[in-house]
């Protein structure tokens, strides 16, 4: 097994978030009662580690999440590297920031036709930890928030 490259504490939440621009496309975990629930999904919009998530309200994980809104995200770099952000999933009531989301997504205007339509919710994910791990480094860091 290759050594992992060292990490430079200070630069922690740049090799977070270089991670996140490379991935794309997060694992979301959710719970269904006492069964864990994971999916690929497609942010809408990432600021730092806060990420938004579009969803219809007939998907399962809208019921999961209304139950109970903890989720972890999980981002895997094309090199391996991790990022894991454990946060709440809360939904986006803020007109503005909707609209700004809906504008500048045209897969979202594709499939719902209108930002009115009562089928979407988006959620954000405000992170309460956030961790780092290299390939093969088998440890996590602390991102600092």
């Amino acid at each position: 097994m290759p050594a992992p490259a060292p990490i430079d504490q200070a630069k922690l939440p740049e090799l977070a978030l270089s991670c996140i621009r490379e991935a794309k496309f997060p694992q979301l975990a959710t719970i269904d009662g006492d069964q864990p629930r994971l999916r690929p999904v497609s942010p809408v919009k990432t600021d730092g580690f806060t990420v938004y998530i579009a969803n219809l309200r007939n998907y399962g994980k809208t019921a999961e999440i209304a139950a109970n809104p903890k989720v972890e995200l999980c981002y895997m770099s094309p090199s391996h590297d991790q990022v894991r952000i454990t946060g709440i999933a809360e939904v986006l009531e803020d007109e503005g920031e909707i609209k700004a989301i809906w504008d500048s997504n045209a897969l979202l205007r594709q499939y719902l036709g209108s930002v009115e339509n009562p089928q979407l919710i988006i959620y954000r994910v405000q992170p309460e930890r956030v961790r780092f791990m290299r390939e093969w480094a088998l440890e996590y860091h602390e991102v600092p928030l």
